[in-house]
């Protein structure tokens, strides 16, 4: 059931992307999920492509990239930027930038453009895993889904770091589809043990489009502390809702 489940999970990580302003969410943007654990720091760049269908058949090219962190106490740092059309070269500046202490829990929102943030306490510790936990060897020890076919992609070698890959397809029959025809739905995960993350993950559905997410330019020492605290000119802007999550 877990498969079946995260393949319209994946649809939906399309349009969470596709909103302007995410709301509160457990990390910005829906993007790669930085787990918070301590004593494996790094640093990186998510390089975001995006291809959606549109109603009249054309197909819509769009890119982003957002920073990602994790310092040794496990704090992480988290951004959203907005997609522009792959003939921008440019990029707009981050909208959301999210921070998570795992050593009180706390959750801050930074929204750069007003200078205003947002504090929220988690009700509980957040999982230490990725949300997409298909490939890491945990995940090989769990159960199969009978609503989809799991490949294993074997080990490569991705900016240094060994990672394994995992494809799950899903096919779904003319009526389920709602198109009249039989659809096939992959999602791709590449899980580097050493950073315990995703660091490539790719979905398709004909119906949509697709989307990949790659993290580049990875770099293992510790990053700034500065980078993990909200800006001395910001102000509160209210406090979130209490999570569970």
């Amino acid at each position: 059931m877990r498969s079946r489940l995260r393949v319209g999970i994946g649809c939906g990580v399309v349009a969470i992307l596709a909103v302007g302003m995410p709301v509160l969410r457990a990390q910005a943007g829906g993007g790669i999920f930085v787990t918070p654990i301590p004593n494996a720091p790094f640093s990186g760049t998510v390089r975001v492509e995006r291809t959606v269908i549109q109603p009249n058949g054309n197909n819509l090219q769009l890119w982003s990239e957002r920073e990602i962190a994790r310092d040794n106490q496990g704090r992480i740092y988290n951004e959203f930027r907005p997609f522009v059309p792959t003939t921008t070269k440019t990029l707009p500046d981050a909208t959301v930038i999210h921070l998570y202490d795992p050593q009180n829990r706390m959750t801050e929102y930074l929204y750069p453009q007003r200078k205003t943030y947002q504090v929220m306490i988690l009700g509980r510790p957040p999982a230490t895993d990725t949300p997409d936990d298909f490939a890491s060897p945990t995940a090989a020890a769990g159960p199969t889904s009978e609503f989809t076919r799991q490949e294993d992609l074997g080990y490569r070698t991705i900016a240094g770091l060994q990672v394994h890959g995992v494809s799950i397809t899903q096919t779904l029959t003319a009526a389920e589809s709602g198109t009249g025809q039989q659809v096939t739905v992959t999602n791709e995960y590449w899980y580097s043990e050493a950073l315990r993350l995703n660091l490539v993950t790719k979905h398709n559905d004909p119906r949509t489009g697709s989307l990949t997410m790659t993290v580049t330019q990875i770099d293992r020492h510790e990053p700034s502390a500065a980078l993990f605290g909200v800006r001395a000119n910001y102000r509160m802007a209210g406090l979130g809702k209490p999570s569970g999550r």
